[in-house]
């Protein structure tokens, strides 16, 4: 009886792993962000698509002839955007295939039309990179080249009628190619493509992190108009990223709880525990404390919760509280304003917080108990994002005095200030790992004012060995400004959280 039942239920997952498949491959069935699934160009053998969940991965397979000349035949996983958006992904050729120039990778087309006008972020079997486009219906498609050969991280962004290829190895940053001037019109099918290059075979591919979404519009007016929220979690070792749950609105920068099972984050002024195993939110009391900002951040004990929030007796300007993790009336913590809080002491006994004192952000600490605040930093520029590494030996945080924002450490007594960071770009809010390895932080384009972390922008999640060292990227992502102001890893040190934006 019992391999009998064992049996029955083997052929059940069965069945339902084939029904999987099946719906993934109907035309007109949704698969994961996708809604549409077509051989373009009548390819001989023709292509499939299925999406699995947990790893979120879509799996695609497909022949045709080619991309390229004045028609094309391949296989194409799609839907229709509208105005300026993004498309990301992970991608991996299975297999040694069997033509060197079978491709894959992201597109955006007129239509289905075999001739269609089309701009393409494509990858080929032999590592050959280039950004692919037709500007007309049956012309020769150009191309764009590119030196990196064989990248496995992709985006193809549309702005207007500008399309810009971002391409790098898992770990770099992004080399970087666009075409002007190219309208293609509206109610654009954008997706992910593969091409065996040779009708007579199936060539197969995999994307992971994958995402389409919507960017922020010109017109969009930071801290009153806001894009939607993904909350992600990453493996810092592989960077591969799930979703966990998402919001029109705009959620920011989440903890991770000592005990692994809750993430708290900050919603519209307010602080939300989101419990990892029944993926549900609700509300954490913070009495008559409404207004908080992204700045939250547990003891090391998780036992107490410090937060900044915006007060009316100090003129609407921030103020440091600390209150029980399980909600309560919080405690104030800091006379002066503005005091923006970062980080607890291992022992809980006192607060990091930057404030703004005579014109100048310079970073501080306080007692748990408030009083006199000693200030730790006295040079010119911007300070910011202090935080304690576990064994209490360092604090780390970020600045401006050299130019760019990058990533410093300093003695607890504000001693020995040392710089990690000199590149060219802007590294914000260090945190360090609870095994005291690592430091994550979040790099924002050289283009953005250096004491700035806006909302919406093309920004890297990079990791560095806790003394400095080699930096690694392992996240490209659309956010910025609540996507990780806080510190966001697990117990374990082997993820973080984070929040990713865009209308999706």
């Amino acid at each position: 009886m019992k391999n009998k039942q064992a049996l029955t239920g083997i052929l059940i997952i069965l069945i339902c792993l084939y029904n999987f498949n099946l719906r993934a491959q109907m035309p007109g069935a949704k698969i994961g962000s996708f809604d549409l699934f077509s051989d373009v160009g009548a390819p001989e053998i023709p292509g499939t698509a299925s999406y699995g969940e947990p790893s979120q991965m879509y799996h695609l397979t497909g022949s045709g002839s080619n991309i390229w000349f004045g028609k094309d035949s391949f296989s194409f996983l799609s839907k229709k955007m509208n105005g300026d958006f993004i498309l990301q992904t992970r991608v991996r050729f299975i297999g040694e295939g069997h033509e060197l120039h079978r491709k894959t990778g992201l597109m955006i087309r007129q239509s289905k039309s075999s001739n269609s006008p089309v701009v393409a972020c494509t990858i080929h079997g032999d590592g050959l990179t280039s950004l692919q486009y037709r500007i007309a219906p049956g012309d020769t498609m150009k191309e764009i080249k590119f030196t990196i050969k064989g990248p496995n991280v992709l985006q193809l962004e549309k702005k207007g009628t500008t399309f810009t290829m971002s391409v790098a190895h898992f770990g770099e940053v992004y080399e970087v190619q666009k075409i002007e001037n190219m309208n293609l019109g509206t109610d654009l099918l954008s997706g992910l493509f593969i091409c065996s290059h040779n009708n007579k075979f199936s060539e197969e591919v995999e994307f992971t992190n994958t995402r389409v979404f919507n960017t922020a519009p010109a017109e969009l007016v930071q801290y009153k108009t806001y894009l939607g929220s993904l909350l992600e979690v990453m493996d810092i070792a592989t960077g591969q990223r799930s979703v966990l749950a998402s919001s029109d609105g705009s959620w920011q920068a989440p903890n991770w709880t000592p005990d692994g099972k809750t993430l708290i984050y900050n919603s519209s002024g307010k602080l939300y525990n989101f419990d990892l195993a029944t993926r549900e939110s609700t509300l954490l009391n913070t009495d008559f404390v409404s207004k908080n900002n992204n700045d939250h951040v547990l003891t090391f004990d998780g036992k107490q919760l410090g937060i900044s929030s915006s007060a009316d007796e100090n003129k609407g300007q921030s103020v440091v509280y600390s209150v029980p993790v399980t909600g309560g009336i919080p405690k104030k913590i800091t006379a002066e304003s503005p005091s923006y809080f970062h980080g607890w002491s291992p022992d809980s006994q006192f607060l990091l917080f930057t404030g703004q004192r005579n014109g100048d952000f310079d970073i501080y600490k306080i007692s748990k108990d408030g009083g006199k605040e000693i200030r730790l930093t006295d040079a010119k520029g911007l300070d910011d994002g202090p935080e304690y590494s576990p064994d209490g030996k360092f604090i780390y945080f970020c600045s401006t005095r050299t130019g760019k924002m990058q990533v410093w450490r300093m003695d607890p007594d504000g001693k020995n200030q040392t710089q990690l960071t000199f590149d060219a770009l802007n590294n914000w809010f260090p945190h360090v790992s609870p095994d005291n390895k690592w430091i994550v932080f979040i790099t924002f384009p050289k283009e953005v004012p250096a004491d700035s972390h806006p909302f919406y922008q093309r920004v890297y999640l990079r990791l560095m060995p806790v003394a400095g060292g080699e930096v690694k990227v392992i996240g490209y992502l659309y956010g910025g400004q609540g996507t990780m102001n806080v510190p966001s890893w697990s117990p374990d040190s082997r993820r973080i959280a984070f929040v990713s934006n865009g209308n999706f």
